[in-house]
């Protein structure tokens, strides 16, 4: 079995050589175009979760030494969750080389967070699995490259950071509002504003409403703090 174009091409991108062009092509299999002699990529990103998970840990503890259990934790869950993998998977171009269903691929699942998030994870497993666990280590250290080193600053989760500094102050947990909405549905974009039960607000926009949220809440929450309130 031969990868088409695209797919070689993809393969080149992430400086893997498959010795079986099949694992590649099942990793990029979404359920809604899988069949029996065409199975989809569920399995793989299961496995795939496990393998990225084990060489995240294993970096940020080589990369710092001296961390506790307590300050690794929110750095692995900022590399490991799913909009970590699908921004990743953004940038190597895999949502142009899934293999969707019609209706999936109408509805813009090439670029659903979720989706290209499982996909990345089915890819890595892939990789394990032709290569073996270092061609895999290799894979996600040069993809994830500069988020390790960095992994401190994304693990400030927006949302959880502001509601704790309005509490801290004696205020309820901020309210998020939806403002507008634009784009098409496979392409949505949401204008999502921030509100403190004392007046300040701040808004951002984005491909999804949880995107915005976050937006949103880092705007309001850097205002916050720079204005020492």
């Amino acid at each position: 079995m031969r990868l088409s174009g695209e797919q070689a091409a993809f393969a080149r991108r992430i400086g893997h050589d498959f010795a079986r062009p099949d694992l590649l092509q099942r990793a990029l299999t979404h359920p809604s175009i899988a069949t029996q002699s065409r199975p989809d990529n569920q399995r793989l990103e299961f496995l795939g979760d496990r393998v990225l998970g084990l060489v995240i840990a294993e970096a940020l503890m080589q990369a710092d030494a001296g961390a506790r259990e307590g300050q690794l934790a929110p750095r692995y869950n900022a590399l490991v969750r799913k909009e970590t993998c699908a921004d990743v998977a953004r940038e190597i171009g895999l949502g142009e080389v899934l293999r969707l269903g019609r209706s999936e691929m109408l509805s813009g699942g090439r670029r659903k967070e979720a989706l290209l998030g499982d996909a990345m994870e089915a890819v890595i497993a892939a990789v394990h699995l032709d290569g073996g666990f270092e061609a895999a280590r290799a894979l996600v250290l040069r993809l994830w490259g500069g988020r390790i080193a960095t992994a401190e600053d994304g693990a400030r989760d927006a949302k959880t950071a502001l509601q704790e500094w309005a509490q801290a102050r004696g205020q309820p947990p901020p309210a998020y509002v939806e403002c507008a909405r634009s784009g098409p549905d496979h392409a949505p974009r949401f204008v999502v504003e921030a509100r403190l039960d004392s007046g300040e607000t701040a808004s951002a926009e984005a491909g999804s409403k949880r995107q915005a949220e976050q937006g949103a809440a880092r705007a309001l929450l850097e205002r916050m703090e720079a204005g020492h309130v």
